[in-house]
Order: C-alpha cells, then structure tokens, then sequence
C-alpha cells in the first residue's frame, strides 16, 4: 500500500488537504483498468495564493500537521493497525470540519447560502480551539440556546422561529455527518429537539380581489404583466425575471384541438430543471415572441421603486393587504387548491422539494372553510327547534 499526502483546490480559493491510500489496480472483463483508493480528509485547508506573511504562516503551520499524521497513517498500516476511524479525529477543529461541510454544499449546490449564513452565528458561539473532543450535549444545547437568545439578524433583531430552525438543522447535519464518518463515538445531536418550524403569514389574493387587481392600471405595465403571469404560473420572481424566449414552448394542439403551452426553466432557487403547462391567457400576457435569447419581461428590476408602485396599484384597486411580488406565487397556489387541484400536483406545479411546503396552503384553504361555515344568517329559531 502506498500512502500520500494530497491537495485539492476548492472553489472559495482554498486549499484542502488529504490523504490517498493506494492499494493497486484491478482489471475488469472489458480490460479497462480501476484504481484502488481510498481517501482521508483530514479537514485541514492552506490559502491557494498566499499573499501575506500570516497566510504563508499558516500555510506552514497546516502542512506540517499534515505531515505528522501523514506519518502516523503510514506507521499503522506498517503495524497492521490502518483504519480511518482513530483518536486523532478527536482533534480536529469542528469549526474547520463545518467549513469542510459547508464547501461541499458549494460544489454541489446544496442550500450552500443557509450553511454559510449559520456559520457566522457558530463562529460567534464556538470558540477556534473547540475539537470533537469536546463535543457533547452541553455544546449541542449551548447552541441553541446561543441561537434563541444571543443571535441576531443584521439589524440586530431577534432571529424568527423558521430562521432558527434553519440554521440548527444546519448544525445538525454536520454532526451527523462527524458522527456517520467517525469524529463522535455516539450521535449526541439525537439527544437535543430542535426548533419547531413556524408558521408564518403568507398573503394572498382571493379571485375576486385578482380579478379587480387586472382591471386596474397599473403606472409600469411591464409590473402588471410580470405579477399577473406569476398569478396564474406560480413561478418566482427570480425565475419570471430571467425567463427567456427560448424556454416559452408553444406546442401546438392537444388530442382535444385545445392549444397547450409549456415553459421549460431551470429553477433559480433549487437549480431543478421545470417542465410547466401554462393556460392560453399566460401565454397571451408574454406577448408576441421574440429573439430566443431575449428576456420576456426585459426592463423588469428588482427595486424599492417597484414594490412601492405595486403597493400602489393594489391600493388604486382597493386592496389593503401588503402585497409583495412573492404574494402572486400564494395567489397561485391558494387558487389552485380552492379549484380542486389535488396538493400533490400543487406541489410539484411550484416546485417544492418536500409536500409539507405545499401543505400551509391547504391549511389557509381549510381555515377559510371555517370561516365561511359562520357566514350564513343567525336564524330566529321557534321554541319547538330549540
């Protein structure tokens, strides 16, 4: 077996350290030739380029311990002691591990933003020389309490229940991780409930109120047709603004003769590629085809301006409630449900990875049955009723 210390470039421009254990080649039936690897990440990083004496410093300092367990792995495997689960990994930084973690979010696109953003509240709780040797229950809680009374936003208000709940299932899956690859003897974070998730207000709009929403002028006609297109497709503002001709199908007939449309995108926010059917009176709201690699709704900014002129135009409607642009994605979503659209094709219509996102909306939808159950008139009822 052959044993060497290997480097790998990251794209946040650092650069990881790890360990190759080589144990030969095999040849399969089609004569093609497989390395025998396996590989140690030992979550030790230097700077790619280092510009300054302090990262050239560390540099060192990163490399030399590298080497010593370097050293250690290949007097193991001499001994016939090799194994990847061993003491040293007591002693590895849980900062530097989470940092390992939250990078391989980065390569492979995995809710990287919510990883770093929980990161910065960990930093301010974990201090630089806490190793998984120290890693037990009383940390886990410390955390959490950290993040329920001690964290805050950048305009220092109190983090939101969905916020905390986000950022400790962060926290929790880097420990699982530490524990499945051998850094915990026992999964602590079993042991510690986590926040609840919470509900939080999404205003929509009723048919009614859409319905007046689109017999109002609005002062950028380009808003109106943006936020009525994302009423009736359910789509984002990020992926209504990016939209471009060459992902509007039009199809042609069904078996039926009815024309069909589809948009083919992929999501901004999940990176999931979309296949969405949209009705004709979409369609007619994009307006005549353009170049293939021409925006749909070019001109259309995200700005302070814009949000102002479609709290405005809602207001020249008579609608009072605070509606953002996001706020056409629920319409869509409420409408949907309230016609008889089954939650799972909802679901999969928005784009949402997990049912239960989809479920608030049927929640909203079995409230306002509630409701509508007291709207009938009180009746003066004779004695012999009751």
């Amino acid at each position: 077996m052959k044993i060497h210390l290997r480097k790998k470039k990251l794209k946040s421009g650092k650069t990881s350290l790890y360990i190759e254990f080589y144990k030969g080649h095999k040849t399969d039936a089609n004569g093609k030739t497989k390395l025998i690897r396996k590989f140690e990440y030992l979550n030790l990083y230097i700077v790619t380029n280092p510009k300054t004496a302090k990262d050239r410093k560390k540099n060192k300092e990163q490399l030399e311990l590298a080497e010593q367990i370097l050293a250690i792995r290949k007097a193991e495997v001499y001994q016939g002691k090799y194994q990847f689960h061993n003491k040293f990994k007591d002693q590895i930084s849980f900062l530097d591990y989470y940092e390992q973690k939250k990078e391989e979010r980065y390569e492979n696109k995995g809710n990287y933003d919510n990883w770093d953003a929980a990161q910065k509240h960990l930093k301010q709780y974990c201090a630089p020389h806490i190793t998984f040797a120290d890693v037990n229950i009383d940390f886990i809680k410390g955390f959490k309490k950290h993040l329920d009374t001690v964290a805050v936003t950048k305009s220092q208000k109190k983090l939101s229940q969905n916020t905390k709940h986000t950022y400790f299932n962060k926290f929790k899956a880097c420990l699982n991780a530490a524990f499945e690859e051998g850094y915990l003897k026992e999964n602590l974070i079993k042991k510690v409930k986590g926040f609840a998730m919470g509900e939080s207000t999404r205003e929509y709009l009723t048919s009614d109120e859409l319905q007046t929403l689109s017999k109002t002028p609005c002062s950028i006609p380009l808003l109106k047709r943006a936020f009525l297109f994302s009423s009736l497709t359910g789509i984002r503002w990020s992926d209504v603004n990016k939209l471009k001709w060459s992902e509007v199908r039009d199809e042609g007939n069904d078996d039926s003769g009815n024309s069909t449309f589809r948009i083919v995108f992929q999501q901004k926010k999940t990176d999931g590629v979309e296949y969405l059917y949209i009705s004709k009176q979409a369609r007619t709201i994009l307006g005549k085809r353009k170049q293939p690699n021409e925006r749909v709704f070019k001109g259309l900014r995200y700005s302070a301006h814009m949000n102002l002129q479609l709290l405005r135009w809602c207001m020249d409607a008579g609608i009072t409630k605070h509606i953002t642009f996001h706020s056409a994605r629920h319409t869509n979503a409420v409408l949907l449900l309230e016609n008889g659209a089954d939650i799972y094709t909802v679901s999969k219509r928005l784009g949402h990875r997990e049912i239960r996102t989809t479920e608030i909306y049927a929640k909203i939808i079995d409230k306002k049955m509630k409701e509508a159950a007291n709207l009938v008139p009180k009746l003066e009822l004779l004695d012999d009723i009751g």
